[in-house]
C-alpha cells in the first residue's frame, strides 16, 4: 500500500486514467470492427467509408498515448489493403 500522499494521489489518478484510456481503446476497436464487418459483407463503399471514419480515431489514439504510432500505422495499412482488395 502507498505510504506517501503523492503515491496515494498517483493511485487515484491512475485509476481514473485507466478508465478513460480503456474507453478510448474501446471506441477505436468499435470503429475497426465496423470496417471489418463491411469487408466481411463485401460492401466496398461501406468499408471505404468506415475506414475513412476509423483513421482519425486511430490517429487520435496515438496522440493521446493510448496506442503506439507504429501499431496504428500497421493496422491502417492492413485495413486499407483489405478494402482495396474488395
Amino acid at each position: 500500500m502507498a505510504n506517501t500522499p503523492q503515491a496515494r494521489k498517483r493511485i487515484r489518478r491512475n485509476e481514473r486514467r485507466a478508465e478513460i484510456n480503456g474507453n478510448r481503446l474501446g471506441r477505436i476497436r468499435t470503429f475497426i470492427k465496423k470496417v471489418e464487418t463491411a469487408i466481411a459483407g463485401g460492401d466496398k463503399a461501406a468499408a471505404a467509408e468506415a475506414l475513412k471514419e476509423a483513421q482519425p480515431e486511430m490517429a487520435r489514439g496515438v496522440a493521446r498515448g493510448v496506442l503506439h504510432k507504429n501499431t496504428v500505422s500497421r493496422k491502417i495499412s492492413r485495413l486499407t489493403k483489405r478494402v482495396a482488395a474488395l
